[in-house]
């Protein structure tokens, strides 16, 4: 008799998972949990790999300011994030164009009066530092492609529909970034189009002709550029000059090597000593795989798959194409991002400069990226069934309460 029973426990907790998979809150807390580990990775990253650049940024007066710096747009970006997540899906709708339209004016701005840094013109100051509207722009893009492609989602199928607007919008904006000589983020906003279209519905056969039309595009944007020239040249080289174009790849690949397993450990990093450019921005993940080895570097892939699984629950489970394709723009761009970010530090690709999301240095990625976030918890806070179950639970505050016995006792109880 026995058996049975355990049999029919073990079928019950398999149910019991299966239902808790299905709950129309698993992707809000899929969300929420891979963003928030991802930022504290990355605040903890930034924190050890940014010591001696900021010593050596404020000539030896504190090892601290770069990391204060990105603690501070964490801070600025929480509570965007959180006010995104609760504006309702109509707002995003109804503000898409005048946001667009401003993503654009900023990036005019750029070109204009906008600062150079390593050789890309992407950035406006303003007081207290600098901004990169360039990443402002992707988030307003994704949405707009999903209030446009979401429209005209019957008529994708014909040539016209498909340029006009939404190609030729986002041929604009990555125009007036490409203008600036920031190839990469181009290549990002690209790859978010491109997730927004195909979730949209285009046919196949557009992506081909788009894919030629874009390698023309980024070949001769390549070409303008000599360090990218160079940068490509020792990427297919089999014999790589390592003080020059391979230097960083080659120092990347030395922290990913020295780590092993389990890392040196945490804070104790050589790369980080002058040696590998960008440690704490577009090679994090080389002193995340030094200082905490294979281990570290599979928790950050494991959070962005969790991220990824997420994000395809939210665009498969809703009713609303707006928040399908929306969904699918931000998605491409964030998890898009992150693996050429990973490719590149890991010498599967040339060096484009890309940071890696949610965890690299950047104020204006890290604040633009976490609002990005609330914007998808927004659309999984209305997958069906999802606002009367969040509804239906008690808030944290009262379940910490109920735990040191302190919740409000019912009404009827305090006046016995």
């Amino acid at each position: 008799m026995a058996a049975p029973v355990v049999l029919e426990a073990e079928a019950h907790e398999r149910r019991s998972a299966l239902g808790q998979w299905n709950s129309a809150v698993t992707s809000y807390y899929l969300i929420a949990g891979a963003v928030a580990l991802l930022v504290a990775l990355g605040l903890v990253m930034v924190l050890s790999s940014s010591s001696i650049s900021s010593l050596s940024d404020t000539d030896g007066a504190s090892p601290y300011s770069i990391f204060l710096n990105q603690a501070r747009f964490a801070l600025i970006g929480l509570p965007l994030a959180w006010v995104a997540s609760r504006l309702p899906v109509a707002f995003y709708k109804k503000f898409a164009w005048p946001a667009v339209l401003a993503a654009s004016g900023l990036q005019v701005l750029v070109l204009l009066i906008g600062i150079e840094v390593n050789g890309n013109r992407n950035w406006l100051a303003v007081p207290g530092g600098q901004v990169q509207p360039s990443e402002f722009a992707k988030l307003a893009l994704a949405v707009w492609l999903g209030v446009v492609l979401a429209r005209k989602q019957a008529l994708l199928h014909q040539w016209s529909h498909v340029l006009v607007p939404g190609v030729v919008v986002a041929a604009g904006v990555v125009g007036l970034v490409l203008l600036g000589h920031d190839l990469g983020t181009g290549l990002i906003i690209l790859v978010l189009v491109a997730g927004a279209l195909f979730v949209a519905g285009v046919p196949l056969r557009f992506f081909a002709v788009a894919f030629v039309v874009v390698g023309l595009v980024v070949w001769q944007m390549t070409l303008i550029g000599e360090t990218r020239v160079k940068r490509i040249a020792a990427f297919f080289s089999a014999d790589c000059d390592t003080q020059g174009a391979c230097y960083q790849t080659l120092r990347g690949r030395y922290g990913l090597a020295t780590g092993g397993l389990t890392g040196i450990g945490l804070g104790e990093s050589r790369e980080k000593w002058s040696y590998l450019p960008m440690a704490h921005n577009d090679f994090i993940l080389a002193i995340i795989g030094e200082e905490l080895g294979l281990l570290g570097t599979l928790l950050v892939l494991a959070l962005f798959g969790v991220l990824a699984v997420a994000v395809t629950r939210v665009v498969r489970r809703h009713h609303d194409p707006f928040v399908q394709i929306a969904a699918a723009g931000i998605g491409s761009w964030v998890l898009g991002q992150a693996i050429i970010n990973i490719a590149v530090v890991i010498g599967l690709m040339p060096v484009v400069g890309v940071p890696l999301p949610l965890v690299s240095a950047g104020g204006s990625a890290l604040v633009t990226t976490m609002v990005a976030m609330g914007v998808l918890l927004s659309f999984a806070r209305s997958e069906p069934g999802a606002a009367e179950a969040l509804a239906a639970r008690p808030n944290v505050v009262r379940r910490s309460l109920a735990v040191v016995g302190l919740a409000t006792r019912p009404r009827q109880a305090r006046r016995g």
